[in-house]
């Protein structure tokens, strides 16, 4: 039955289906590993199959017409890539699914500057998927970007006007608008999560937690900007979680939903946590070492009262906490625990 909640799917005794589109990336991986241990059956989609089997060693191929569904295994996996959708449009059909969770995007890494990539994965794809999802009855989740708010000020709201500047935030908020006029055309279940900071093991290399790890190991100082910018850090298991409860709450139709602490840092503080949990001198922190990037993100404070009324839950917004979490889990070498 689509649209079904996980809690009312295991009443009715039935396995919830779930897909999650980039799940070799930081948090698709970290989906769809919690999807994994609550019992889903999943379809797991990545440009990368050799990299995703790797991953993922008992998967099986993903069947490619919809004749040939069958009951789904535990996990199946398939290559996508989301500059089309056409790339996966068999496997989806074939699977169906209950969810979709989108964690691709294109433009975080400063290498990827396409701009023609930019609006295809980001905006034109996430558009195609609502229609494809929104065609048998599954809910999308959608992530999108606090860079969708750009230079807006104030308590950031929802419904708060955007001012997206960056390539990156541009195209995610029109993926975002794109997405929500089809769920109101269609009348479809789907919801945008805005992401902040999202920090945690698995991160790519050359981001704030990576840099610290990488450089703590000898004895020299840390290059780092002054650290004055405010961001709202938020720990990549309470993103996952949140992700997972807006795929069972009820929002409107595309609705966007801040899906953070709901608490400003500065960058320094964050460090310095990182540094504590670590056990490396803050005295080796060399704060304004090198420059604050034009384009790198500050804002003000985060409404996450819309999260809040649709889940009644909030990420927990002790940076301590979460950094000593991500830590563990980096000592224990399981980007995913």
């Amino acid at each position: 039955m689509p649209n079904e909640t996980h809690t009312e799917a295991l009443l009715a005794g039935r396995r919830r289906r779930s897909v999650v589109i980039g799940a070799t990336g930081f948090i698709g991986g970290w989906v769809a590993r919690a999807l994994a241990s609550r019992g889903d059956a999943l379809l797991l989609v990545a440009r990368d199959l050799e990299a995703l089997r790797r991953q993922w060693p008992g998967a099986v191929l993903s069947p490619e017409a919809p004749g040939e569904r069958a009951v789904a295994p535990t996990v199946s996996v398939a290559a996508g890539d989301a500059r089309t959708i056409d790339s996966m449009e068999r496997h989806l059909l074939a699977f169906g699914g209950d969810t979709i969770f989108n964690l691709v995007g294109y433009g975080v890494d400063r290498a990827e500057r396409d701009e023609g990539l930019a609006m295809a994965i980001n905006r034109d794809f996430p558009v195609a998927l609502a229609e494809l999802a929104g065609s048998w009855g599954a809910c999308l989740v959608h992530a999108g970007s606090a860079l969708e708010y750009g230079t807006a000020h104030g308590d950031l709201r929802e419904d708060t006007v955007p001012m997206a500047t960056t390539r990156y935030g541009i195209t995610k908020l029109a993926g975002t608008e794109g997405v929500r006029a089809v769920a109101l055309r269609r009348a479809s279940r789907a919801v945008t999560a805005r992401l902040f900071t999202v920090y945690g093991a698995g991160e790519h290399a050359g981001r704030l937690l990576p840099s610290i790890v990488d450089l703590g190991a000898g004895d020299a100082p840390i290059p780092l900007s002054a650290g004055t910018q405010r961001r709202d850090f938020t720990y990549v298991a309470d993103v996952v979680e949140g992700l997972l409860r807006l795929a069972d709450a009820h929002p409107e139709p595309g609705e966007p939903v801040n899906l953070c602490t709901g608490r400003l840092h500065t960058v320094r503080e964050f460090a310095e946590a990182a540094a504590d949990a670590l056990g490396i001198a803050r005295a080796r922190l060399a704060f304004g070492a090198i420059p604050t990037r034009p384009e790198e993100m500050a804002h003000d404070a985060v409404s996450i009262a819309r999260l809040q009324r649709l889940t009644g839950w909030h990420p927990d917004p002790s940076l301590d906490a979460g950094v000593r979490r991500a830590v563990a889990a980096l000592r224990a070498a399981a980007p995913f625990a």
